[in-house]
């Protein structure tokens, strides 16, 4: 392959990354926990759109356990919103010539 099919290729690549940060910004995931009394909604590049407490968990005296609740749904809608990410950018690289291992920024 010549080095202009290389640049065309980078240039291809580099229009595909620039497409793929604006889908990202459109995918939004859940996360929750207490069995779904705390959920933290985010886009696939983690940026919080909403959180909702069921009221029944508003209880003065049970402060700390609401902040883990809210603590264990961010974590899970982090995990779901990068594995969104993580398949997009896989779709994305199929047929590439990557080396093993190696991971493109996101």
């Amino acid at each position: 392959m010549d080095i202009m099919g290389l640049m065309k290729q980078a240039q291809a690549m580099q229009q595909k990354m620039a497409d793929l940060q604006s889908e990202l910004d459109g995918v939004q995931v859940t996360g929750a926990s207490g069995g779904g009394s705390v959920s933290v909604t985010m886009t696939a590049k983690g940026d919080v759109k909403a959180l909702t407490l069921d009221p029944s968990l508003l209880v003065p005296d049970e402060k700390e356990i609401l902040e883990d609740l809210i603590v264990a749904a961010l974590t899970d809608a982090k995990a779901k919103a990068e594995r969104a990410a993580q398949e997009r950018m896989q779709e994305l690289t199929k047929g590439l010539p990557l080396p093993p291992g190696m991971k493109l920024p996101f």
